[in-house]
């Protein structure tokens, strides 16, 4: 077998292995996909307790994974994943549309504006009690899906198949990103980070080509976090505003 056969059954397997495993609670794997390294964390919408967390009862931001893990330990709770979950304020407070156990906090935001997140189309995720979605926001806006956690960031990465109109495939825009994909049915979400610098263009052909996901929202580029106890990491860095998590019981 070649090098390059090699190199090509290796991320085939990655990739086959990281759909097929989401059954589990929170499956985190590195893998590989042109030549760029990523984490990819994906999680059962159908039995995992996916939401978002920004303050806790005080007002005062979580900020990082660390602070929001020792407050779940006090409601017997624990963190088993997390990510960075959009754009921000300097006060912490939601750039976009944001729901935090059924009460909207922040409204949707449908205009365009200056820097990644008015790069329309931008969109939303969207957590409901068995699935999770991710909805361009003129779509969400029409359907009115009723979630019980929200996030609005931008741009979208994928659109129903196809990737956002404005990436370009010889762009020099190079950064650390991560976002989020979710399958057809809702039942799977994939919360990805890369490893190395990565192009727009890139990023979305991975949530598209390599994971099969139909719809993908980028979160940040950044302050790209993640919080995979899997894998050993749990990165530091300056002060997150909302916050999307995988909560379980303590043992």
């Amino acid at each position: 077998m070649s090098k390059a056969r090699k190199l090509w059954f290796g991320l085939a397997m990655a990739i086959g292995s990281l759909a097929a495993s989401a059954s589990y609670a929170v499956d985190c794997k590195r893998i590989q996909y042109d030549d760029n390294l990523y984490t990819a964390c994906t999680v059962d919408a159908r039995t995992e307790e996916i939401r978002v967390f920004r303050a806790a009862a005080s007002g005062e931001p979580y900020g990082h994974f660390q602070a929001l893990d020792t407050a779940l330990t006090d409601q017997q709770q624990q963190l088993t994943f997390a990510m960075n979950g959009g754009m921000y304020h300097e006060d912490r407070a939601p750039v976009g549309h944001y729901i935090e156990d059924g009460k909207t906090q922040m409204r949707v935001i449908s205009n365009p504006g200056p820097g990644n997140f008015g790069l329309l189309p931008n969109g939303i995720l969207c957590i409901r009690d068995t699935r999770t979605d991710v909805f361009e926001t003129r779509a969400y806006l029409a359907r009115k899906p009723g979630c019980t956690h929200a996030t609005q960031s931008g741009p979208m990465l994928v659109i129903d198949g196809e990737l956002h109109p404005r990436f370009l495939a010889n762009s020099t825009s190079r950064y650390i990103r991560n976002g989020v994909g979710t399958s057809a049915d809702g039942t799977r979400a994939t919360f990805v980070i890369s490893d190395n610098t990565v192009t727009f263009h890139e990023f979305a052909r991975l949530f598209r080509d390599g994971l099969k996901l139909p719809n993908a929202l980028f979160l940040d580029g950044n302050v790209s976090r993640i919080h995979a106890p899997q894998l050993g990491r749990s990165d530091l860095g300056r002060a997150m505003g909302p916050i999307i998590a995988v909560t379980a019981p303590l043992n």
